[in-house]
């Protein structure tokens, strides 16, 4: 039987609130348990701010994120960027409900907390995720300027600034192949972000960030 939407609202919140509890804005925090979970996780997951502005020196804005590790090479394997659509749902929803590491146990729902098992199609096996929080207001992410506004456009500048700054605070994934990714709704500010990386390379800003395109595909689910 599946979750109800309305229940898997609550738990996907309760969920990201366990991840949050043990850390600070502009900092991050390694999670290794999760209500729901049979004991320590099998994976490496971490969680944090990244501070942005409309200038290098501005951190106005608090870009929550979770990462997950390869579980196979991750010094080697590729690394991505993934934006979940809306505008405005919560990159969680990607992690647990589409193709993270974990997923929720569908069994008949007695109300009480489901159980989070194991997924083994996950694509953290062969690579490592960034689950972002974009726009502002989505998540966790939250701005200190309440006149701040929202658009397409914004969300690309975020998520460019938000990726360079991520790769500073860890400089070993660098050199790493990386990859943009997104569902539904994010497949507008998708291409444009991989444009505006495309550019700031060009431009030489740093860290230079190691840009791949596969042979893809843009589909249409009607």
């Amino acid at each position: 039987m599946m979750i109800p939407p309305s229940r898997s609202f609550l738990i996907l919140l309760t969920l990201s609130v366990q991840m949050l509890t043990h850390m600070e804005a502009s900092s991050s925090s390694k999670v290794e348990y999760l209500p729901g979970f049979q004991g320590p996780l099998p994976f490496e997951l971490e969680t944090g701010y990244v501070g942005l502005g409309e200038t290098n020196d501005d951190d106005d804005m608090q870009v929550f994120y979770y990462f997950i590790k390869s579980e196979n090479n991750p010094k080697k394997d590729p690394l991505m960027l993934w934006l979940s659509g809306g505008p405005g749902c919560s990159s969680i929803s990607g992690l647990i409900i589409e193709m993270g590491p974990i997923k929720f146990e569908m069994k008949d729902n007695d109300e009480s907390l489901p159980s989070l098992i194991l997924r083994p199609e996950s694509w953290t096996k062969l690579c490592n995720i960034i689950f972002v929080d974009l726009p502002f207001g989505t998540g966790f992410s939250y701005s200190k300027n309440n006149s701040a506004q929202r658009s397409d456009w914004k969300i690309v500048h975020h998520a460019h600034q938000f990726l360079r700054k991520w790769l500073i605070d860890h400089p070993e994934f660098i050199s790493n192949e990386f990859y943009m990714g997104g569902d539904s709704y994010s497949g507008i500010p998708v291409p444009a972000i991989v444009q505006e990386i495309i550019n700031g390379n060009e431009k030489g800003l740093q860290p230079l960030i190691n840009l791949q395109v596969s042979n893809y595909n843009i589909c249409l689910l009607l």
